[in-house]
């Protein structure tokens, strides 16, 4: 049997992103079928430098323009067959991230690109670059269903175009929520938390302040903010963010029941901290947010999710699989969390049904769905090559 040669073009571990993570967790699973060779990485790098590993072939400096074409250059003169390209904006550079499609106007191998982002309101240059990745590959794909229709409506992609495939979900082998809160002292507390890279964005403030209602009734009740501030935030601002955060619990008295784990997770980490949940919360401020890795995660684990209402929590959360709280209000917040502490079997029954759609997040079976993707693009391009000969 020939196996396929792929590569993704996006940012790569070692460097500490949501993308990053995403590209690596579909390359392992791709990495276990037999009909695929270890798929290969073309990183794009920020002002750092990265230990990577073997996998990466090609580094972009995401300031340099040139470097865009010269990538394309050397991937058409590769064994690659296939391109993943992960659009996000911020990652690449140039105007809105322009400067990726110097790459995908070279390119002579086909590609599919994944948008991790779907603005409802983009702005020209936005929109104009979204619609020339999608023109230009075989398929775009979204991770939300409801973005097809701003995919094609907005963006004016056709239809035919776009594959909506569910954010995957690492499987990791872990204890259970009780033995857990057994390993770290948390045996008689209820535990709700929150993890991914910290930014004002996150509305970590409101849950903060709803956890000053819950308390009264619920001092049992213990909060966990899980991770370090982003790395473009700090770079920026410095820990602005977090100290107002750590102000806050002290003025609320709350020093018993928030805690910060400054720290970036490691995927096992990360699991542990979902499965010794008994709510999980993403109170974030932007209602346009396409798509939520640590929502996903959330949703494949089968935690209990309040969130506020942005485009990815209403669809994922529809069907008693969630609770969506208002933008901006810790009142909110606070009713919907003492819903579930007071109503156990509420809890289970939200357990139960987020589990459902969670199983079928997981890596293993959404990367079926990628791969039939690209074999099914590979395929097409064999065909067009052989009738232009």
């Amino acid at each position: 049997m020939k196996k396929r040669n792929i590569a993704f073009l996006g940012t790569s571990l070692p460097r500490e992103c949501g993308l990053a993570t995403f590209s690596q967790d579909l390359m392992n699973e791709l990495d276990c079928l037999q009909d695929f060779n270890t798929p290969r990485m073309i990183a794009v790098n920020n002002n750092k430098a990265y230990a990577y590993g073997n996998q990466v072939m090609v580094q972009i400096d995401q300031f340099n323009q040139a470097d865009y074409g010269k990538a394309a250059l050397e991937i058409n003169l590769s064994n690659i067959e296939l391109l993943v390209i992960q659009h996000e904006f911020g990652i690449y550079g140039g105007e809105s991230g322009e400067y990726v499609l110097d790459l995908a106007e070279k390119l002579t191998v086909p590609f599919i690109v994944i948008f991790h982002t779907v603005l409802a309101e983009p702005s020209p240059k936005q929109r104009y670059i979204m619609k020339q990745l999608a023109d230009l590959s075989y398929k775009a794909v979204t991770m939300v269903q409801n973005k097809i229709q701003d995919l094609n409506e907005i963006y004016a992609i056709d239809r035919e175009k776009i594959e909506m495939f569910h954010h995957g979900v690492p499987l990791v082998q872990t204890a259970s929520r009780s033995d857990l809160k057994a390993r770290y002292g948390y045996t008689d507390r209820a535990i709700l938390s929150t993890f991914g890279f910290l930014s004002p964005g996150k509305g970590i403030e409101y849950a903060i302040q709803a956890m000053s209602g819950v308390v009264a009734k619920h001092p049992e009740a213990l909060y966990i903010i899980w991770g370090k501030t982003h790395p473009v935030v700090k770079q920026e601002v410095g820990e602005v963010y977090r100290t107002k955060l750590t102000e806050l619990v002290t003025s609320l008295g709350l020093e018993r029941n928030v805690a910060f784990v400054d720290k970036h997770l490691t995927q096992e980490e990360v699991v542990q901290s979902l499965v010794l949940s008994d709510i999980y919360m993403t109170p974030y401020l932007g209602k346009d947010q396409a798509v939520s890795g640590t929502l996903a995660y959330g949703i494949g684990y089968g935690r209990v999710i309040i969130s506020t209402p942005y485009r990815y929590a209403v669809e994922m959360l529809a069907d008693g699989r969630g609770l969506l709280a208002e933008f901006h209000d810790s009142a909110s917040l606070e009713k919907h969390i003492l819903n579930i502490l007071d109503h156990p079997e509420l809890k289970e029954d939200m357990e139960r049904k987020t589990l459902e759609l969670g199983s079928t997040m997981m890596w293993n079976e959404v990367a079926k769905s990628y791969a039939a993707l690209f074999r099914e693009t590979m395929a097409a391009s064999y065909v067009r090559k052989g009738s232009a000969v």
